[in-house]
């Protein structure tokens, strides 16, 4: 009988802790046993660990101010490889004279010494602020005395009279979690749209109206608890889109009266033809006619009259690097100074597409980095660039006048993501953006293997369309590291190194080399793999668990290695390697190598071909074999034998 009223106590006391409610925004105080801990339950090989994130949005209902608070606290279990919770930014958005404001900042860094906890404060002398660009600065500081074992603590407020954009949070972040929330506390009269996106879901959850702060709030909680580090996969253009996240818009007010400021992507193609910084420039005509190039009217194809009025304003103006769906100065301004920014730039080429009498409109997107448009949410911030796009009778066809390098429906690989939203004056509608043009790589190598055991020779690594435009970007990002990847990638010397963009709009680097690690004498043989230093060392789909997400190149393409290889005099090959072809049932992935001796000189060319720019995760196992196969191709040797 003790026994069982044992057990019944004992369910009792498991339904009553069970019951017990989640307290939200109220972190564990400090326990020196963290300090001790030496990895991560979640992940034993994890640099750093969260124990505690806490990110709380509130409305202000006396201010009218959004109010952002953060706390976290953080183990570093690998100092050397846990560098991005070595220093810390919070980021500054002003508008005018209006601006964010950071206040109630606490850092500490907390070490155990002689078997206690010690900590070390954050001098505020340590932080400073830097300008990142017009709208946004950035305050910066370094947790000191950090080491293997440390935990680093900080909280800090924000003040911003910018109510319309919830600033998105990560749930999945690369480092794992033990607890995470996410709160929004905003009154009744301020309605948002939360977007919850991914495939976590919280532990804890309350959305419910009550009573806050004094008055009437509508609040928003996640609690999460043991999330592991998120873990991204190759031929991935932007995780985040994979991630759990929460952002939220400002839907509507409702003080004396509703007003509506995301419902439907209607009405905001309504209120940005209303808007003097989209539409109002839009209504400057004059400016595109004082402006059209006197050739343009001899022009009788629609098409061709399209893509001269491109190549003039892409030729003509200059991308200060500014994105956005407004103008900044405005289109005047920079027909001065042949200068602008995204909207400016493609704003005046609807603008000349229109006064030449094209159906033209403006095409709002979401680069990539900026992630996929969240359709079922319409809100202004989804979008971040604008291009333009063109209706004839073979349909729609698109421009992106801040690339030198665009051409029709050729556009920089940043915009190529998934679709965009065409603010046509009659109505507004998705646009499927697929990039349909393939990108074409050549990699070729003219070489000799001398008497002094040597191989030298030239390389030349050219790039066309999308690819083209991505060698461009990292060129001009960083020259001197371009230049140097040759060399890191393919341990060779190469001297001579000339990077450019030719007449067509193709990226070309060619270059001289040398090597003497490329053959194996042994007696009176050479044994030397014909494919050089362009031999697949590696299968990048090598991923043992199962596929998650799509596979994405961006671009169909074709990779074309091609080797001239001169044998030395006096010499014959042993056996030669045999060709090889392996190609899909639907064709959409082929690969083709091919060996062969004219003369002194061998021959070999390998072709990789993918047809289109991404494919379902189910591709996955197809690429995995026809790459291990091109890789085992592609590492064949062979033997050259002394006559």
């Amino acid at each position: 009988m003790k026994k069982f009223l044992m057990l019944a106590v004992c369910s009792v006391n498991f339904i009553f802790i069970e019951a017990q409610k989640h307290e939200f925004l109220d972190p564990p105080k400090f326990n020196d046993a963290d300090l001790s801990k030496q990895k991560s339950a979640l992940d034993e090989n994890a640099s750093a660990e969260i124990l505690y994130k806490s990110v709380h949005f509130s409305v202000d209902n006396t201010t009218g101010n959004l109010i952002k608070r953060a706390f976290y606290r953080v183990k570093i279990y690998d100092k050397d490889k846990a560098e991005d919770w070595l220093n810390l930014e919070i980021p500054l958005y002003q508008s005018g004279s209006d601006q964010e404001v950071l206040s109630k900042m606490k850092a500490f860094t907390y070490n155990l010494e002689n078997g206690s906890s010690v900590a070390t404060k954050v001098d505020k002398s340590s932080k400073y602020k830097s300008k990142e660009s017009k709208n946004y600065s950035i305050t910066k500081f370094a947790f000191p005395n950090v080491k293997s074992g440390s935990v680093i603590e900080y909280q800090y407020e924000v003040t911003s009279p910018f109510l319309y954009v919830i600033p998105e949070i990560l749930i999945e972040a690369d480092t794992p979690s033990l607890y995470t929330e996410y709160v929004l506390d905003s009154p009744s009269n301020i309605a948002y749209n939360v977007n919850y996106t991914g495939f976590l879901s919280p532990k804890y959850r309350e959305v419910e109206e009550k009573l806050l702060y004094g008055t009437n709030y509508r609040t928003y909680r996640f609690g999460y608890e043991n999330v592991k580090g998120f873990k991204t996969e190759k031929f991935v253009t932007n995780d985040r889109n994979y991630r759990t996240k929460v952002s939220a818009e400002l839907h509507s007010t409702n003080f004396r009266e509703l007003k509506l400021f995301s419902s439907s992507w209607e009405q905001i193609k309504q209120r940005l033809y209303e808007n003097e910084d989209f539409g109002g420039e839009l209504k400057k005509t004059k400016l595109a006619k004082e402006n059209m190039p006197s050739n343009i009217a001899g022009i009788s194809n629609e098409v061709e009259k399209a893509n001269a009025i491109f190549d003039y304003v892409k030729n003509t103006f200059t991308w200060n690097q500014d994105r956005g769906i407004y103008v900044e100065d405005g289109i005047k301004k920079m027909l001065e100074t042949k200068t602008g920014n995204a909207a400016e730039i493609n704003l005046f080429l609807v603008m000349m597409l229109r006064e030449a009498g094209i159906k033209a409109d403006p095409l709002t997107i979401s680069t990539i980095n900026n992630g996929i448009i969240n359709i079922a949410s319409p809100n202004v911030s989804n979008m971040n660039f604008v291009i333009a796009a063109i209706q004839t009778k073979d349909g729609f066809h698109l421009y992106d006048a801040t690339s030198k390098q665009a051409s029709i429906d050729q556009l920089p690989p940043r915009d190529w993501n998934q679709f965009g939203i065409l603010i046509a004056k009659e109505k507004v509608q998705q646009l499927s953006m697929v990039n349909n043009k393939p990108s074409f790589t050549y990699l070729t190598v003219d070489a000799k293997i001398n008497d002094d055991g040597n191989v030298s020779g030239s390389y030349s690594d050219k790039d066309t369309g999308t690819y083209a435009m991505f060698a461009k970007e990292s060129y001009d990002d960083n020259a001197d590291k371009y230049k140097k990847q040759y060399k890191e990638n393919f341990s060779v010397d190469f001297t001579g190194i000339d990077s450019k963009v030719l007449e067509n709009g193709d990226f070309e680097s060619t270059m001289k080399f040398s090597s003497e690690n490329m053959i194996d004498k042994i007696g009176k043989k050479i044994i030397i793999n014909p494919m050089l230093f362009l031999n697949k060392t590696s299968n990048e789909f090598d991923q043992t668990e199962e596929r998650k997400y799509p596979i994405d190149f961006i671009s169909p393409y074709t990779r074309v290695k091609k080797v001239v290889l001169e044998i030395p005099e006096g010499y014959v090959i042993e056996e030669m390697p045999k060709s090889k072809k392996i190609v899909t049932e639907d064709k959409e992935i082929e690969y083709n190598y091919i060996i062969e001796q004219k003369g002194n000189k061998l021959e070999i060319v390998s072709t990789t071909k993918v047809a289109s720019a991404d494919y379902p995760k189910e591709y996955y196992p197809a690429f995995k074999q026809i790459w291990g196969v091109a890789s085992k191709q592609e590492n064949q040797v062979i033997s050259l034998v002394k006559k």
